[in-house]
């Protein structure tokens, strides 16, 4: 499989070292002093070709793991499935790489899956070889310190300047090595603004079944990185399209699915916006919000079908959270305190209608209130809930004391049973819609 390198001279791109972390420098300098080979590679190099600031710098070199930690003293050896030394400067950590070798069937050092999954890969090797081991061409730049040059095995920068990602080797086979792959483009197709090369992208529609295979815990943090990158709508669409969404969420593309009108697409659709926003405008994003939302509808279903069985409507809710949440970490593992705060989102909703007595003071004390007040609003905005009611909880929110103090006063003529029955509904109205 090898190929012949295609060198770009610094004439020949844009990539200056001003651009370049100092600590990843010390480390390409440091590892070049003594006597190892050592490149900028993957995501930071084509970032830099764009333009765009890299959010880290991955380091390759001919270097064992162990031999990169008797250069540096601030290191550290991590992982099982790909060994790496982490370097650390700070709050910065650079991560170095050994070349990976192109022979793993004549070491012990590679565990593969009977279903072609690779789940352990630690067989070194040289550049040459450590090239045809990576996802994308684009991803396959190297950055040669010692000559500032650009290395280019698999016609990664042709790729690059027709913004184009393309699997290195086999599609097929890439992506049951490994399933996430087929993740990995879609991010990175909508991420960076590039097409999928028709061999790249032919293979996802009859393969994503694969990622059944993949750890849960795995899944959580590639939805991170799929939905609270700023680019959640189209990342959304995109998964959609290939049938990965359906893997992911199934309950809630079920809905999608088997619904006669476009409510639960455009709530999910505004709730992404909301989160893309937030990205741009340098805000912090709160995982458990957006999973809530792409989750809302099928606890929704759920919570129906409790409902028709006599339940009321709390233990509804909660049985129906519980089945939801059950069913979902079985696919991609949501942590505790992530599931505990959705189900705070939720249980808040039906509360926001109780306006009289004490009951809005009570809500406004709660620790979650202004993360389920803007689930409150998307939803308005959406059909989901009442206007009016949003409209109530900003003024009430606003307003001193002695006008929230009318605002809650039940009217004349009100039965003043009504504070004392926690249960009864004052105000019909609200949530009718959902």
């Amino acid at each position: 499989m090898a190929s012949q390198a295609r060198i770009y001279p610094r004439s020949e791109h844009c990539i200056s070292r001003s651009q370049i972390s100092e600590n990843a420098l010390k480390v390409l300098q440091r590892l070049k002093k003594a006597g190892f080979e050592a490149y900028l590679v993957g995501g930071c190099v084509r970032d830099l070709l764009l333009g765009r600031e890299p959010k880290d710098f991955d380091v390759a070199t001919n270097a064992s793991p162990e031999q990169v930690k008797q250069v540096f003293r601030n290191c550290r050896i991590i992982g099982r499935r790909f060994r790496l030394a982490h370097v650390f400067f700070g709050r910065e950590i650079i991560e170095v790489a050994t070349f990976r070798g192109s022979e793993p069937e004549q070491s012990d050092q590679q565990v593969i899956h009977e279903d072609g999954r690779l789940l352990r890969d630690n067989v070194f090797g040289t550049l040459e070889e450590d090239v045809w081991r990576r996802d994308f061409t684009v991803n396959a730049l190297y950055y040669n310190i010692r000559d500032f040059s650009v290395v280019d095995f698999t016609g990664g920068m042709r790729d690059h300047a027709n913004a184009v990602l393309r699997l290195i080797g086999d599609p097929e086979i890439r992506y049951r090595e490994d399933p996430v792959r087929m993740l990995r483009a879609i991010r990175f197709a909508v991420k960076l603004g590039f097409t999928l090369h028709p061999d790249t992208e032919r293979p996802i529609y009859s393969q994503a079944e694969l990622l059944k295979s993949i750890p849960a815990a795995r899944l959580y943090d590639e939805v991170l990185k799929l939905f609270l990158a700023g680019y959640g709508v189209q990342t959304f669409e995109m998964l959609r399209h290939y049938g990965l969404f359906a893997i992911l969420f199934p309950a809630t593309d079920k809905c999608l699915a088997t619904q006669d009108h476009d409510f639960p697409r455009l709530f999910l659709i505004r709730a992404l916006e909301n989160s893309d926003q937030r990205y741009a405008d340098g805000k912090s994003l709160t995982p458990y919000f957006l999973l809530a939302a792409l989750l809302w509808e099928p606890l929704q279903w759920a919570a129906q079908k409790h409902l028709q069985h006599g339940e009321n409507e709390t233990i509804a809710m909660q049985n129906a959270a519980n089945e939801v949440l059950n069913r979902q970490i079985k696919i991609i593992a949501l942590p505790r305190h992530i599931t505990q705060s959705m189900r705070d989102v939720w249980f808040l909703q039906n509360k926001f209608s109780r306006t009289v007595g004490s009951r809005p003071y009570r809500l406004l004390e709660q620790p979650k209130f202004r993360a389920a007040y803007d689930f409150l609003q998307l939803r308005a905005e959406t059909g989901g809930a009442d206007p009016a009611l949003v409209d109530w909880w900003t003024r009430f929110q606003e307003a001193d004391d002695e006008t929230r103090r009318k605002m809650t006063t039940p009217p004349k003529g009100g039965s003043s049973k009504s504070r004392g029955k926690p249960r009864r509904r004052t105000r019909p109205k609200p949530n009718t819609q959902q």
